[in-house]
């Protein structure tokens, strides 16, 4: 067989060639823009030219601080494309770790949004190795700065060469891409991707049985690209020459509607929030989603009450699905085995609500206290992967040696695993709740409290308790113009749970903190409830 390298930048020649009337559509701060590959690919080494001739070098970090856009897309393509990585910077984390990432990486260029420059503005002086700042606006002129060498994105990739190759004598195991994970403690930790783990990823990303991106896609990835490369999908929908619909900076959930409507978006991905929001939207304003053919779902659980509305009130198949960071991210996905199509609903929702099944590629092991778990739908253990897209360290962090032990990513999550292997995401390890020597799933409970209807959000939590170690409190934000009382909530819970689960009290709030992407934060969660019980 022929020995061939496995490039990012070939994705993208592959669209130039054989897709160049497919659009982006990319909302910007200036409005919408329709750019097709093809001349995305012009635009793409024009950049490349310039990096170059900016001095970086391969093996070099290029920060990017910016929403989703086709300027983002192009810094996707072409800073792997000179052998540099491109380093998407959460910008929704807190400025001390920010500037932490981009010392900590070595950012040497970093292009940035103009309404996120401000924020480069307040922490530049505290950046030691940023040697130009690229503004990445529709705006003519730049905003005012004290920073020197800031120049604009139009301006710079004005200068490039369109007709720069791509290089073809690059390493396939060499960086291309970077990540930092939103640490809930610590210092966030960095993950490196490969030319060659991109790649396989994309691959699987396009398979039959994952989402099955195709040509024949209009993609809305609504996931920042600052959150594991928004999944990947950038890189997938551009290999396979799927349109590509990019909501752009601080949209809302009337934007994202009005946008699958008029696009006629085939595959959305986000995380829960996103899409209960969606749905709030959807219950007051009326639009046409027809046109989806699957909503993709990750980052936490799914509530089966939200996989119940979409697919049997708006018709739209729901794909839940799991990862992380050091995944990248995609490493399940639930759907339904073709001898199951036959099952009562019930029991449909139940398997769609899971985690579903590993992707072709990658190898899973279920550890307890004891070894091994048996697949058996009981025994908990914690989930552990390995595969040629899973990270083996993080960068630069003496946290690699725990988390990667055994040639096995230990991700920290507790699972069971039905006799079919079939994944279900019981807790994370540090979540899990541990009364009288038995645990309990916050995620259960979560999920069941979001399935009556006047509950809006649920989290539950662990307080401690001088007789069972540990209690579970669930903390509930209602419905606009919902009314519930705590006998209320736990009576929906009472016909699923043992008395001992039940949580011990019901706390409403009017908002669940949650993290930069979109995730309960529980630590911050817990810090309240605890307030509340000190007072």
């Amino acid at each position: 067989m022929m020995k061939g390298s496995l490039l990012i930048p070939q994705m993208l020649e592959r669209a130039e060639q054989f897709f160049p009337k497919k659009e982006v559509v990319s909302r910007t701060g200036g409005g919408v823009q329709r750019i097709t590959y093809k001349e995305i690919g012009a635009r793409t080494r024009q950049l490349a030219d310039m990096l170059t001739k900016a001095g970086v070098q391969e093996g070099d970090k290029v920060g990017t601080l910016a929403w989703n856009h086709h300027r983002h897309l192009e810094l996707y393509f072409g800073v792997p494309g000179i052998g540099a990585v491109v380093h998407t910077i959460n910008i929704r984390l807190s400025a001390e770790h920010i500037i932490f990432i981009i010392n900590h990486a070595e950012d040497k260029l970093l292009f940035v949004d103009d309404d996120v420059f401000p924020l480069v503005e307040q922490v530049f002086d505290q950046l030691t190795t940023v040697e130009k700042v690229i503004v990445m606006t529709d705006e003519q002129a730049l905003p005012e700065t004290k920073i020197e060498n800031v120049f604009s994105y139009e301006d710079w990739i004005a200068e490039g060469d369109a007709s720069t190759s791509f290089r073809k004598d690059l390493d396939e195991t060499a960086p291309a891409g970077m990540c930092f994970t939103s640490a809930t403690t610590g210092n966030p930790k960095g993950v490196e991707y490969t030319h060659r783990s991109t790649v396989l990823h994309s691959m699987s990303l396009a398979l039959a049985d994952s989402a099955a991106v195709s040509e024949s896609d209009s993609i809305m990835p609504v996931v920042p690209m600052f959150h594991v490369n928004a999944w990947g999908i950038p890189y997938a929908a551009v290999w396979m020459g799927a349109e590509q619909v990019m909501p752009g900076p601080r949209f809302t959930p009337e934007l994202l509607a009005g946008m699958i409507a008029s696009e006629k978006v085939t595959v959305a991905a986000g995380v829960p929030t996103i899409w209960l929001a969606l749905l709030k939207e959807l219950e007051q304003n009326k639009q046409d989603v027809s046109s989806l053919r699957a909503v993709l779902c990750g980052g936490s659980a799914a509530p089966a009450g939200m996989i119940r509305t979409f697919e049997e009130t708006y018709g739209v198949p729901f794909l839940h699905a799991y990862g992380m960071t050091e995944t990248s991210p995609l490493a399940t996905v639930s759907r339904l085995k073709s001898y199951q199509q036959d099952l009562s609903t019930e029991e449909k929702l139940d398997i769609r609500a899971r985690q579903g099944i590993l992707v072709p590629g990658l190898e899973m092991r279920v550890v307890g206290e004891h070894g091994e778990a048996a697949w058996n739908d009981e025994e908990m253990g914690e989930l552990q992967l390995r595969g040629p897209w899973i990270a083996d360290q993080y960068y630069k962090d003496e946290r690699s040696e725990e988390a990667f032990s055994d040639g096995w990513l230990h991700t920290g999550d507790v699972c069971t695993v039905d006799e079919e292997g079939v994944i279900k995401i019981v807790d994370r390890t540090k979540d899990l709740i541990k009364s009288g020597g038995e645990w309990i799933s916050s995620v259960d409970l979560e999920n069941a409290l979001m399935a009556h209807p006047a509950v809006f959000e649920a989290s539950v939590v662990a307080v401690p308790d001088p007789e069972w170690q540990e209690r579970p409190v669930a903390c509930v934000v209602l419905h606009d113009g919902a009314e519930a009382d705590k006998e209320a909530v736990l009576d929906h819970l009472r016909p699923d749970f043992a008395k001992w689960w039940l949580p011990d009290d019901v706390l409403f709030f009017e908002e669940i903190p949650k993290t930069s992407v979109g995730k309960f934060l529980k630590r911050a969660l817990r810090d309240q409830v605890e307030a509340i019980y000190n007072r």
